[in-house]
Parts: structure tokens; sequence; C-alpha cells
């Protein structure tokens, strides 16, 4: 069997008989959200399931991958950035103290030189960064981290989002002859599938920021990862595609605060499953869509992966124009 279906499996397995513990670990010490008038959820739910999501992925990429340097810095990373997401989950911590805590993770990426250093020119070329390679690779991974952390807000959401993009990642990983970053991602895919067996409607236990902030960092990660050792452009911008719902998502939330002049950083609750529920959709009905979009977001990005220049640039148009059109006639811009 290959090894990244040897991960995949394994972490799976893994994630799926550890989250009954994990939720059980949770109400002893805390870590449990309760409801509001924001959130769709109306009795007290235990978090922290990341954690078995971590448990999964580690043993798997223990099991089937050689450890080298640049391995070694993504798992200590990730083990960072798990612990951020456990204190969060428990104590709640202060945005500046997870942003403090992101960005201490992204500097073990840097520290063991995975960085991005340079763009392909659509036109021909390359654009490097020089002096601002370390900034960028900050920002990239920070971005990413907080990204799948907002959109953890139906049952299964972010699970399930995460996973059709950890599976675009694998295919064009595979397509481009890159196992290293195949194996990687399907011990995250694993881990995030066996999670959902208790995370989708009705959920009996949420991912938390112990989950979340762990698999927007790992995605950023590995995308870093595939940057260093191949075609930067693609590596870069394949998962960006696949996770392109959450991303613009993020990016409105910001325009709509902006514009009402409400605090960037401030809950609302105008993102797209808000807005879905608000037109009669169920849960259910709300993610399945969701998941749909996504997955449509990752065949673009596979196609992605085989254009060149200008041809992938208009496609990158045409994906944002599509989402922007559909953002607005859903009234993602405006305070409600």
């Amino acid at each position: 069997m290959q090894a990244y279906l040897v991960a995949f499996v394994v972490s799976l397995v893994v994630a799926w008989f550890v989250t009954p513990y994990v939720k059980k670990l949770a109400f002893r010490i805390g870590a449990v959200d309760r409801p509001n008038a924001r959130k769709v959820h109306h009795t007290i739910m235990p978090r922290l399931g990341g954690l078995a999501i971590y448990c999964g992925f580690m043993l798997a990429v223990l099991c089937c991958m050689e450890i080298s340097k640049d391995v070694l810095a993504m798992l200590l990373g990730g083990t960072i950035i798990l612990i951020v997401g456990i204190c969060d989950d428990i104590y709640q911590l202060t945005a500046k103290a997870k942003l403090l805590g992101q960005i201490v993770a992204a500097l073990v990426l840097i520290a063991f030189d995975i960085r991005i250093e340079w763009f392909n020119n659509p036109l021909g070329g390359y654009f490097y960064l020089d002096y601002l390679s370390i900034p960028f690779t900050i920002f990239w991974v920070v971005s990413f981290t907080n990204v799948v952390n907002l959109m953890d807000g139906l049952d299964g959401l972010a699970a399930g989002v995460s996973s059709i993009a950890s599976v675009t990642v694998i295919l064009v990983a595979l397509q481009q002859g890159f196992y290293p970053v195949a194996i990687i991602t399907a011990a995250l895919a694993g881990g995030t599938l066996g999670f959902m067996r208790y995370n989708f409607n009705p959920a009996t236990i949420f991912m938390g920021d112990t989950g979340s902030l762990f698999i927007g960092y790992m995605l950023a990660a590995i995308s870093i990862f595939g940057a260093v050792k191949s075609a930067a452009t693609i590596a870069l911008l394949v998962p960006a595609i696949a996770l392109g719902l959450p991303i613009m998502d993020t990016a409105f939330a910001i325009i709509r605060r902006y514009t009402s002049g409400r605090p960037i950083f401030q809950p609302d609750k105008g993102h797209f499953h808000h807005r879905l529920l608000a037109m009669g959709l169920t849960q259910k009905q709300a993610v399945i869509l969701m998941y749909l979009i996504s997955a449509a977001l990752g065949v673009a990005a596979i196609l992605f992966a085989d254009l060149d220049g200008i041809y992938a640039v208009l496609l990158l148009v045409i994906i944002i124009t599509l989402v922007f059109i559909g953002a607005k006639k859903m009234g993602v811009f405006s305070e409600r």
C-alpha cells in the first residue's frame, strides 16, 4: 500500500477511536463551549476535539515519513499551535495572546528555513521577496491559521471543508510527483475525517481552537513546504483556492465590519453559514451546500495546477468574481 494511503488510514482510525476519550477529558478540565446569542447550538458542548486529530496526525506521520529537518519543523510548530488552542479552549485567551502564539509557531518554520522566498511571474521569470520573506511567511501562516478558525461555526463545517482542501492538495501533490506533501497532507485529512464521525450534525463534540488552529497552521506549513521544494506559486495557491470559501468569507467579514464602523475582530452573524441559515436552510443543508462549493473550488485548484501563465490568472479572477457576486446577493456585505 502506498505510504500516503497508510498515513490516511492510520490517522483516521486513531482519531475515530481517540475522540470519545478526548470528549471525556474536555468535560473534566472545563474545555466546553457554552451557548450564546451568536452561536447556533443550545447546550453545553465539549471542545478540544482537535486533540484527537493531532494524535492521529502525529502517529501517522511518525509511522509513514522520514523525520527530516523540514518535517520536524512542521511537527514542532504544529505542537506549539496545538498548545495555544488547548489553552484557549480552557481559559479563553485574548486575541493578542493567540496572535503571539501563532507568530511563535510561524517563526519555528522560519528558523528551519521553511519560508516563502519567491513567486512565479505568470508572464515569465520570478518575483523574489528578499527582506520581505520573513514577514510575508508570518502573514501567510497567521492568515491560514485564522481562516479555518473563523469557518468553525456549524457542526462539521470546518472539518469537512478542511478535508476537501486536504484531499485537493493530496491529488495535486501526487500529480506533481511530490510525495512528502501527499503523505503529510493525507495524515491531516485522515485525522479530520475520523473526527467528523462525532462532529457532523448533530455534533457531540467540537474541534475547538485546538483543532481549527492546528488544521489551519498545518495547511499553511504544508503549502510553504511544497513551495520550498517545488513550484512555488502552485504549492501556495492550490490550498488557497481549495480554502477559497473561508478565505473570502473572512475577507468579506473584514470589509463588512470596516464599512459599518465596527471593530474588525468583533464577531457578528454575517458569515456565509449565518446567511444560509437566515435563508431557511437547516444546519445540514447549509453545511452540505458549503461542502459542494468547496469541492467545486477544489476542482478549480486542480485545474489551476495544470494551467500556465495568463490562463491561471484568468481562472482566479473568474472564481473570485463568481463568489463576490454570490456573496453580494446573499447580503454578506450588509449588517443584519
